[in-house]
């Protein structure tokens, strides 16, 4: 079992930057690594997520805004947040997806706040 613990989150006014990380308990090297974030009422929404090789994939909604990133070695995924806007606000979840089994992990989640 994989525990994530993201952290990083915060309150930041528009226009303005976040970095949220996501420290796992074991090994991420054969998962692929996600956030997602959620909004009180609306469905969990993928943000971005990248591969056990390094491919990403980002939401058009945060396109050219957002990085994801990750380090195997130290078990970690980074979400780097630019040009933050009001409608970013929301949780944000880690999480951790072995395609092979379906078998995922989520984190507690981080609340990210984009004043305007």
């Amino acid at each position: 079992q994989v525990q994530l613990v993201e952290s990083g989150g915060g309150l930041v006014q528009a226009g303005g930057s976040l970095g949220l990380s996501c420290v796992a308990s074991g090994s991420i090297g054969s998962y692929r690594m996600g956030w997602y974030r959620q909004i009180p009422g609306m469905q969990r929404e993928l943000v971005a997520f990248i591969t056990k090789t390094g491919s990403t994939m980002v939401a058009d909604s945060v396109k050219g805004r957002f990085t994801i990133s990750r380090d195997n070695a130290k078990n970690t995924v980074w979400l780097q947040m630019n040009s933050l806007k009001s409608e970013d606000t929301a949780v944000y979840y880690c999480n951790a997806y072995r395609v092979l089994t379906s078998l995922e992990y989520w984190g507690q989640g981080t609340q990210v706040t984009v004043s305007s």
